[in-house]
């Protein structure tokens, strides 16, 4: 078993390998405009469904907002934080996605093969059998079967 702190440093370098945020005046304008208006539509539904932290988010989404424009270089460490919890929960969602995958659905169609006694990659060993090549049937060269082969 793979034990934490190895799983940690794989990860850390794993990420910062593969990382290239932007972190110019235009970049935390978009960020500081984007995340404002998601907590100012929060705060509209919350305002429709009478929720008491509507003022919260509506004045935290102004403040993105306005400091966007004003001051887009204020909001750099709020971007670096963000950024960094989207690479980690990128590089875990990604694993357990592809891992969900491969045990509820390539596994699965193995398993029934298996069953049915299916080789799809003729992996078989003949030892009777001359040669492995599989011939296809002979048929007239056209140019047309050179083109667009993919």
């Amino acid at each position: 078993m793979m034990n934490f702190s190895a799983l940690i440093r794989d990860m850390d370098s794993r990420i910062r390998g593969n990382v290239n945020i932007k972190s110019d005046n235009n970049e935390l304008r978009k960020f500081g405009l984007t995340i404002g208006a998601v907590l100012l539509l929060i705060s509209a539904a919350m305002f429709y469904y009478s929720n008491e932290l509507k003022f919260q988010f509506g004045i935290a989404g102004l403040v993105l907002i306005i400091s966007a424009y004003v001051f887009p270089k204020i909001l750099l460490p709020f971007q670096k934080v963000w950024m960094g919890l989207a690479l980690v929960l990128g590089f875990v969602m990604s694993r357990l996605i592809l891992s969900l995958l491969f045990y509820l659905v390539i596994t699965p169609i193995g398993l029934i093969a298996k069953l049915a006694k299916k080789d799809f990659l003729d992996l078989s060993i003949n030892k009777t059998k001359k040669s492995y090549w599989n011939y296809r049937e002979k048929k007239d060269y056209q140019k047309i079967d050179s083109e667009r082969q993919f």
